[in-house]
């Protein structure tokens, strides 16, 4: 593939990098803290198909971000596999000069059927959400009843398709804080890398509150005490884990500390969500909106140069103001039509 251009810099000189496209704003999960039942009931009105991005709409916003710099694209939702065809599009962006990493955030539920079909396509990982391995807790936190064993066939099934697997584990104080230890030690040894997450203020309804987050040092203190572990070099600059491995040689842990420690300074990331607008940030109140831009007939000048402007303008630094903003009650953008 051919190179990118040199990479464009924003207001603080961060470069752009990461695009990630949400794909679509339905989920098949209620989790507590990304799209509660008691907000996203069964009638709650979800995106009709005309206010989605199409396919080819996505691909005219990625080939232009690849102009820019992108190298990587994360696909997410939403669960992004509700969306129909979601192969054909991987297919096409990995035809993109200069992308040269797609991936894709997802419970899992579907990747038996799946999996195959997308890594032919051109995928190459797979971020599994698996908040416990206790069915009695995870039923209650995807709101669903769902057990854990089709999410763990979805894992066998991303593994045995040739993907690379990471496990995402939220983790929330009185939720499923008693699941660290038996999921350190249900995925150790088994070639995938499990990331604790803190509890973030994401979104405006899953009751976030500073004491409900249990940080990185008491996670790595609960695991390093039976486990031992030690620290790992980042393997790329802007990368967001914290990285241990197991002094016994059984693999690695990532733990994502987004409240108690800030990646503003180091943030390489533009996310597409699912209503078609641009966001420079994952806590941000409000978006550019690329769809109408799109749909207004831009060239495809036009379309980088607009692009290039709103990165260029970024100023945002949210998690190194967050104590100061948290007063302020601001509104964010949703989990579920922005990813992660």
């Amino acid at each position: 593939m051919q190179e990118n251009a040199a990479p464009i810099t924003d207001h603080f000189g961060r470069t752009l990098k990461d695009l990630r496209i949400s794909v679509i704003d339905k989920c098949n999960f209620r989790c507590t803290y990304c799209m509660p039942k008691e907000i996203f009931g069964d009638d709650y009105a979800f995106l009709p198909e005309s206010e989605l991005l199409s396919f080819e709409e996505i691909i005219r916003l990625a080939n232009s971000f690849a102009e820019l710099g992108v190298e990587k694209i994360r696909i997410t939702g939403g669960e992004p596999l509700l969306r129909k065809n979601l192969d054909q599009l991987i297919a096409e962006l990995n035809q993109i000069p200069g992308i040269n990493d797609i991936a894709l955030t997802t419970n899992g539920i579907f990747l038996p059927r799946k999996a195959a079909k997308l890594k032919a396509a051109g995928l190459k990982r797979v971020n599994i959400s698996l908040d416990a391995i206790e069915d009695e807790v995870f039923t209650k936190i995807n709101g669903k009843g769902v057990v854990v064993l089709p999410v763990l066939k979805g894992i066998e099934a991303a593994q045995n398709a040739g993907l690379k697997v990471k496990i995402n584990m939220v983790v929330k104080k009185g939720m499923n804080d008693n699941q660290v230890l038996p999921m350190a030690r249900y995925f150790k040894g088994k070639d995938i890398i499990l990331r604790y997450i803190e509890f973030m203020d994401v979104g405006n309804h899953n009751g976030w509150d500073m004491k409900n987050v249990i940080s990185k040092k008491h996670i790595i203190d609960m695991i390093n005490e039976e486990m031992p572990i030690e620290p790992v070099d980042e393997n790329y600059y802007g990368e967001v884990a914290t990285r241990y491995r197991y002094k016994d040689g059984e693999g690695e842990i990532g733990v994502i500390s987004s409240v108690t420690d800030s990646f503003c300074g180091t943030c390489t990331r533009i996310r597409l969500s699912a209503d078609g607008k641009l966001y420079t940030c994952l806590f941000a109140s409000s978006g550019y909106d690329v769809r109408e831009k799109l749909r207004e007939g831009l060239t495809e000048e036009q379309l980088t140069e607009n692009l290039a402007s709103l990165w260029h303008g970024r100023k945002d630094r949210y998690s190194d103001e967050r104590t100061e903003r948290k007063s302020k009650n601001r509104k964010k953008i949703e989990m579920s039509y922005i990813g992660g």
